[in-house]
């Protein structure tokens, strides 16, 4: 959760000078690292890759508004389905969705209390949180990015969960220094997945963040960095970003057939991409700029 009068930072050339070269994050299990190595410093490990980051004093979250970060709970996977919807889906068991995307009714084993919660569209009492909150992320780094990047941080699971709405409000824009899950069991997994996503978008760390999560991972030193889940197309197939997912359906493109893609990369496996407007398959849900051609980067 995000609330814009907080004051800690990083001034940008301090940013600009401690940039980590690696951007991605370390696709990883549960469990000890490979080898039965579980010490601090471990390849894989969120205590090696806190030690990765870079840190950077306090400063100013002057500047920061939610619409810097583009429109709440975008579709940017191409999956057909907003944001919340695909989290919704990914963390609730027993989900229903109608029109193919929107989730109405599931439960949730909610992560942040370890209590069970029945989540109806309408009288929801499930929030989806920010793991690393998007005003704390602003002074760190994402200011200095341009509108695309923090879109797609804001969007991304791996920063995403769906928790119990109270305990997120509770939260608001604290990093690990002001605040942690009240379920303690849940803290290791917590400050690991803070961890991975500053790594994976280059975000520093405060001195007094950096030692607050260290004294949780010290409890728990094996434990590795999370991947973020991705969510499935709205036909079950896909996995989310394109990678595997249908292609066309209803025709080949030719005269008297209908052409739908479920997404971009479905487009470039079909060897259609760009699309304009007018041509068989092309949608504006595709083409998310606007500008008549769709999936043409």
């Amino acid at each position: 959760m995000d609330r814009p009068h907080r004051h800690r930072g990083v001034p940008a050339g301090v940013l600009l000078a401690a940039a980590l070269a690696l951007a991605g994050c370390t696709p990883a299990g549960d469990g000890p690292a490979p080898g039965g190595g579980t010490g601090a410093g471990g390849a894989g490990t969120a205590a090696a890759a806190l030690g990765e980051l870079a840190v950077a004093p306090a400063g100013s979250s002057s500047g920061y508004e939610r619409d810097e970060f583009g429109r709440a709970w975008a579709d940017t996977d191409d999956n057909g389905c907003g944001t919340r919807d695909d989290i919704l889906a990914r963390d609730l068991t027993g989900v229903d969705r109608e029109d193919g995307c929107t989730v109405v009714s599931g439960t949730l084993t909610d992560p942040y209390t370890g209590t069970r919660i029945r989540f109806e569209r309408g009288r929801s009492r499930i929030d989806i949180d920010h793991v690393v909150a998007l005003s704390d992320a602003w002074p760190k780094g994402a200011s200095e990015w341009d509108r695309s990047r923090r879109t797609r941080f804001a969007n991304d699971p791996l920063n995403l969960l769906a928790v119990e709405a109270r305990a997120n409000r509770t939260k608001g824009d604290g990093d690990a220094t002001e605040w942690l899950p009240p379920d303690e069991s849940f803290h290791c997994a917590y400050v690991a997945r803070q961890v991975a996503v500053k790594k994976k978008y280059e975000l520093a760390v405060t001195k007094a963040e950096k030692a607050a999560m260290e004294k949780v991972l010290a409890d728990c030193p094996g434990e590795r960095l999370p991947t973020g889940g991705k969510p499935q197309a709205p036909d079950g197939g896909g996995d989310g970003d394109g990678s595997g997912s249908t292609g066309s359906t209803g025709g080949s493109g030719g005269s008297g057939g209908t052409v739908e893609y479920a997404n971009c990369d479905a487009v470039r496996e079909a060897g259609k991409a760009p699309l304009h407007r007018g041509d068989p398959g092309y949608t504006e849900r595709l083409d998310r700029d606007g500008d008549g051609v769709a999936c043409s980067d």
